[in-house]
């Protein structure tokens, strides 16, 4: 019996030495597995680095030149999201403005806006915005949006001061009820808080999956693929040659996800909620899940040595969208929300921003969590059977 499990132990211990080598002696892999992972992460903090977007330029076009008309430029200009680069006298200069890209929204007061509120109707403020950005929309809306409350709250104060009310009563009467506005996981609302999380960990996800493919795709295209299993292991258990190379794949991308997704989010201070051991925890099957899946589908698909890079690419985006992060799943329809699963990414993903973001535990995240443990079972098998298929296929 001892014999028998020493024997199997070194079988794995062959297989794992032979893929380390493989893996130290491709320059193509050791690209993918230390450079990109090292240097995408830095970048992507780099461009997100300044998390919410200040003082954004925008144009007004005051038509009505009023008291009121001027105060409401003024806050608009006050705003930390906005600032009034520019004052215009007419439509079309502001729209050339915005064409040039020398600001990013336009705020039109009309020539009756001040003679409406001192009649005691609704005057209209229209705003033109940049969307070649989600965050020019953002910052737009929510500049506007913030001065137009604050501006109904001033001439609601007049009026009541009109009527004989003022003080805390007036107070009361136009806002009974106060809202905070309270944000627990991003209060800054952060945008490299909210994308980077998931962003570090497709780029383990891609890494992982690209670089296992090139090595496939490369003994598949110069028929080595069986010649890379150890000679005694060929006819024998195809499970200790995917344990072997699991394990080679597990010692190099285990600290490598670590220092992604833990250590690089902790130099750049974003958020890190979650314990370490919970994320430990939770990226062990996830390693798992990937390195299996991309075992398979390289073993299977790879023909040539590059063969995966388009797919590669094709993917990441789809994933990320598939991920929840872009477009919330509630709102997916039922095959894109059960073909999402078949990637490791998509739990892995769930799983990470809750608990480094939310700081959940690992309890609080047990259905990505299993849903991670099956896809490294279901993977593993295939794995095995792909070598199944390739030994009768050569």
């Amino acid at each position: 019996m001892l014999k028998r499990m020493f024997s199997n132990l070194l079988d794995i211990w062959d297989v794992l030495s032979a893929e380390v080598r493989r893996v130290f002696t491709d320059k193509t892999t050791i690209t993918i597995f230390f450079l990109a992972t090292l240097v995408y992460p830095a970048l992507y903090y780099y461009i997100y680095s300044q998390e919410v977007l200040q003082s954004m330029p925008v144009a007004v076009v005051d038509l009505s030149r009023t008291e009121a008309s001027k105060r409401f430029v003024h806050k608009l200009d006050a705003t930390p999201e906005l600032t009034v680069a520019y004052r215009c006298t007419s439509l079309t200069e502001a729209e050339q403005l915005l064409c040039d890209h020398s600001v990013h929204a336009i705020f039109l007061l009309p020539d009756d806006y001040g003679t409406r509120l001192a009649n005691g109707r609704t005057a209209t403020v229209t705003c033109f915005s940049d969307i070649s950005s989600f965050i020019y929309y953002k910052n737009s809306l929510l500049g506007g949006s913030n001065v137009m409350l604050d501006e109904m709250n001033t001439i609601e104060l007049k009026h009541e001061a009109a009527a004989g009310v003022s003080g805390i009563e007036a107070e009361t009467q136009i806002t009974p009820i106060e809202c905070d506005d309270i944000k627990p996981y991003n209060p800054g609302s952060g945008y490299a808080s909210f994308f980077i999380p998931a962003l570090l960990l497709m780029v383990v996800h891609q890494t992982l999956f690209f670089g296992i493919s090139v090595l496939c795709g490369d003994a598949n295209e110069n028929r080595r693929a069986l010649r890379l299993i150890p000679p005694r292991l060929r006819g024998r258990s195809r499970y200790r040659v995917t344990i072997g190379r699991l394990l080679c794949f597990m010692l190099i991308y285990i600290p490598i996800t670590l220092f992604d997704l833990w250590i690089v989010p902790r130099m750049f201070g974003l958020p890190q909620l979650g314990s370490v051991a919970d994320v430990i925890l939770f990226l062990l099957p996830f390693v798992v899940a990937t390195t299996c899946f991309a075992m398979t589908f390289g073993t299977l698909f790879a023909r040539e040595r590059m063969s995966t890079l388009l797919c590669c690419l094709f993917f990441s985006v789809l994933l990320f969208f598939m991920s929840g992060m872009v477009w919330p799943q509630s709102n997916m329809s039922r095959f894109w929300l059960v073909f999402s699963y078949l990637f490791p990414s998509t739990p892995g993903i769930e799983g990470f921003v809750r608990i480094s973001s939310m700081g959940a535990v690992l309890a609080d995240v047990r259905s990505e969590y299993l849903a991670l443990w099956v896809q490294s079972g279901v993977y593993f098998l295939t794995a095995c059977l792909s070598l199944r298929f390739i030994k009768r296929y050569r």
